[in-house]
C-alpha cells in the first residue's frame, strides 16, 4: 500500500492518476479518503456548513481501515459515493477491486494511526500555500459548484490552520517528499520502478 498525502491542492490526485496511467489500472487500485467523510444527512444544511471538514474527525477512519484490510486480503471494497455539494453519502457505492498495488490518497491520510500503520510507503506532495489555494479555487468551482469567496474563506479559516497542525507534520514521517521543482514524470518513473516494475 502506497500512501500519497499532502495539502489540499498539492497535486496528490495528479500524481495518483499519472501513476495509474503509467502502471495500468490492472495493476493499481486507488482508494481515496475523500470518499470517507462522515455522512451528515441527519443534519440540516445550515448545521452541515458549520462542520470543520479539514479536521481528522470528519473522516470515517474505521471504515477506511476496514477497506484497506479487505484490499490487502484480496477482497473488493465497496467504497461509499460521497456528494461534496450536500456533505452526504449518496447511498451508492463504487467497487474497488484488489490489485498488486493499492494507492491510498488523501489530505488527512496519515493522521489516523490505523491507516498510517497499513501504509508500506508514504509519499508527501509538497506545494506552497498560494499554489494550493489557486488550484483549490479552480477545482471547487468546477467540480463542487462552490463560490470563490467561500473557497477562499474556508482556506484561511480552516484549511490552513488544520494543514499546519494535522498535515504538514507528516512530511517528516514520509518515505519520499515530492517538491515543486521535480517533474511529474520523474516521480512516477521512480515509484513505478520501485513498486511495479
Amino acid at each position: 500500500v502506497i500512501g500519497i498525502t499532502g495539502g489540499s491542492g498539492s497535486g496528490k490526485t495528479t500524481l495518483t492518476e499519472a501513476l495509474c496511467r503509467r502502471a495500468g489500472t490492472e495493476h493499481v487500485a486507488v482508494i481515496t479518503s475523500d470518499a470517507y467523510y462522515h455522512d451528515l444527512a441527519h443534519l440540516d444544511p445550515a448545521q452541515r456548513s458549520l462542520i470543520n471538514y479539514d479536521h481528522p474527525d470528519s473522516i470515517d477512519g474505521a471504515l477506511f481501515v476496514k477497506h484497506l484490510d479487505e484490499l490487502r486480503a484480496g477482497r473488493p471494497a465497496e467504497v461509499p459515493d460521497y456528494d461534496f455539494a450536500t456533505h452526504t453519502r449518496t447511498g451508492t457505492f463504487s467497487v474497488v477491486e484488489p490489485r498488486r498495488v493499492v494507492v491510498a490518497e488523501g489530505v488527512l491520510l496519515a493522521c489516523d494511526p490505523g491507516v498510517f500503520d497499513r501504509l508500506d510507503y508514504l509519499v508527501f506532495v509538497h506545494a506552497p500555500a498560494e499554489v494550493r489555494l489557486a488550484r483549490r479555487i479552480v477545482r471547487d468551482q468546477r467540480e463542487r459548484g462552490r463560490h470563490r469567496d467561500d473557497i477562499v474563506r474556508q482556506f484561511h479559516e480552516t484549511v490552513t490552520p488544520m494543514h499546519d497542525v494535522h498535515v504538514e507534520p507528516h512530511r517528516l514521517r514520509a518515505d519520499r517528499v515530492v517538491f515543486p521543482s521535480e517533474t511529474l514524470d520523474d516521480v512516477v518513473d521512480e515509484l513505478h520502478q520501485a513498486f511495479l516494475a
